[in-house]
């Protein structure tokens, strides 16, 4: 099995991308991997024009982790507030658990630490996602305990299937890595 390789996504990933989003996140086929939302939320999980921005607008990219060419994961990675931005990371729910993601989260981090030269890694999450905090905790993120409110309303951002959805702001310190 050849190993992992990275790049940044063009617009015509943009199909398979949302595909991929798709699948690990909504709707039955997303329950065959640990991070699905499928009780938490309905509709679409991105929306194409949000993802081509994102692939265009300087200090963002979306980035791929493929083997043989096949895309297995993506996640967005883009400057905000002087720190690095982690967010859309999807991994096809039958390779959940595999190594995958982790292998993603740390190339995504490298990039903010080394060539954007950022001290900060932060994300938003789901705050009654407590497996997935877990996992981000054993990587070396924090509960800031900054709330932020769920966009009810935006469908562009999936239909809401509970009233109490939230994100809480995890946080990882990336400069302790730099002197290591």
């Amino acid at each position: 099995m050849d190993s992992l390789t990275f790049r940044a996504a063009t617009e015509a990933d943009i199909p398979a991308l949302v595909e991929l989003v798709t699948a690990a996140y909504r709707g039955d086929a997303s329950r065959a991997g640990w991070t699905t939302e499928a009780d938490m939320l309905d509709g679409q999980r991105i929306d194409p024009e949000v993802l081509g921005a994102d692939i265009l607008r300087p200090r963002s990219v979306v980035l791929l982790a493929e083997r043989d060419g096949a895309l297995l994961a993506c996640a967005h990675v883009a400057e905000e507030d002087g720190a690095g931005y982690f967010g859309m990371f999807a991994v096809r729910p039958e390779l959940q658990g595999g190594g995958v993601g982790k292998a993603l989260l740390a190339e995504a981090e490298r990039r903010v630490r080394e060539d954007w030269r950022l001290p900060a890694m932060r994300m938003t999450v789901i705050d009654i996602r407590d497996s997935l905090i877990a996992f981000y905790q054993r990587r070396g993120y924090v509960r800031t305990g900054i709330h932020k409110p769920f966009p009810y309303g935006d469908e562009r951002f999936g239909i809401p299937l509970r009233d109490d959805l939230r994100f809480e702001v995890l946080e990882k310190d990336l400069r302790a890595e730099t002197a290591a």
